[in-house]
């Protein structure tokens, strides 16, 4: 953890097209753990880390609609890549990384949306065009963003499969509203046939190229799968044969997005369902302070959490 550190730097200029954020709080994302293990690309350092914030308007551009004390999400955009990120009690990201919103959300359960929501909206809704009354397998079902897919998928009408590794976390998955929890012990599409014969309607895989083979033979014929996430690390299929690769009549389409992917009326329409408890996204962990950064990427990389890490800034 020693290349995390808590250093003064001056608050941002404003800056034309910019909007100054006073940052209350932020969560914790895979993305950036790699950034610390050296393994991210296009990164400019030294870098403040974090690709998403939650505030309220600071400074913002003449003719923007932003007002000082508004409250605001930002997310992706090369937040924490080229520019700095998140993890500040200030940052200054570009306008079209902005989303106004209207909630008496408290900021450490704000702070976990962003990312989470717009990785899972988009790739329900782009990556696979998921209708109300289908299936869903997600591969990767205890990440934050598989437990955010789940829930909006069920929200919206659809029937979720969900994958763990862990035996003991099958009933945890129930009992956040996962229809047919599934052990992946390194093959889930022979129980997902079990439940589904045919096959299921769509596929989520956030684990990335290894289980993607598998995933994508628990899919029924001209259904689809989505790669929209690699908690493997692993990116990359070698030696591509589509014919050999894909079952035949299986769809398999990827989803990488940025925050025009999530309108401001569908991400209120999310917080209000929030708010009135017919919508949950599990936080596992607040932290105090950036102090608590180090350890809360150490609970990350070692897996100890299930569900989103949120740090909540002190000024």
């Amino acid at each position: 953890m020693d290349n995390l550190r808590v250093v003064a730097l001056p608050i941002p200029p404003e800056r034309d097209g910019w909007v100054r954020i006073r940052v209350e709080a932020f969560g914790l994302n895979r993305s950036e753990l790699k950034l610390r293990l050296g393994v991210s690309v296009g990164v400019e350092f030294p870098r403040v880390p974090g690709i998403e914030a939650a505030g309220t308007v600071d400074a913002a551009p003449a003719g923007s609609g932003l007002v000082p004390g508004q409250k605001v999400v930002a997310m992706m955009g090369d937040m924490g890549r080229t520019y700095d990120g998140g993890y500040a009690e200030y940052t200054s990201v570009p306008l079209s990384q902005v989303v106004p919103v209207d909630t008496d959300l408290p900021w450490e359960v704000l702070g976990a949306l962003p990312e989470m929501v717009q990785t899972a909206y988009g790739s329900l809704t782009i990556g696979l065009d998921l209708k109300p009354g289908q299936s869903l397998l997600i591969r990767g079902g205890t990440s934050s963003v598989g437990l955010a897919a789940a829930a909006l998928a069920a929200w919206r009408g659809s029937t979720v499969l969900a994958t763990t590794r862990q035996a003991g976390r099958l009933a945890w998955l129930a009992e956040r509203g996962v229809d047919h929890p599934v052990l992946d012990t390194g093959e889930v599409a022979s129980a997902v046939r079990e439940l589904y014969p045919d096959g299921v309607d769509a596929a989520l895989d956030l684990v990335g190229t290894p289980t993607l083979p598998d995933t994508l033979r628990a899919v029924r014929v001209h259904g689809t799968a989505c790669f929209g996430g690699s908690l493997s690390n692993q990116y990359t299929v070698r030696d591509f044969s589509p014919n050999e690769y894909l079952p035949r009549g299986v769809r398999l389409a990827g989803y990488f997005g940025d925050a025009a992917d999530l309108p401001r009326d569908v991400f209120q329409e999310i917080l209000d369902a929030v708010a009135a408890g017919r919508l949950a996204f599990p936080v596992d962990r607040v932290y105090d302070g950036l102090e608590q950064v180090p350890r809360a990427h150490d609970d990350m990389e070692h897996d100890r959490a299930t569900g989103k890490l949120v740090v909540r800034v002190r000024h």
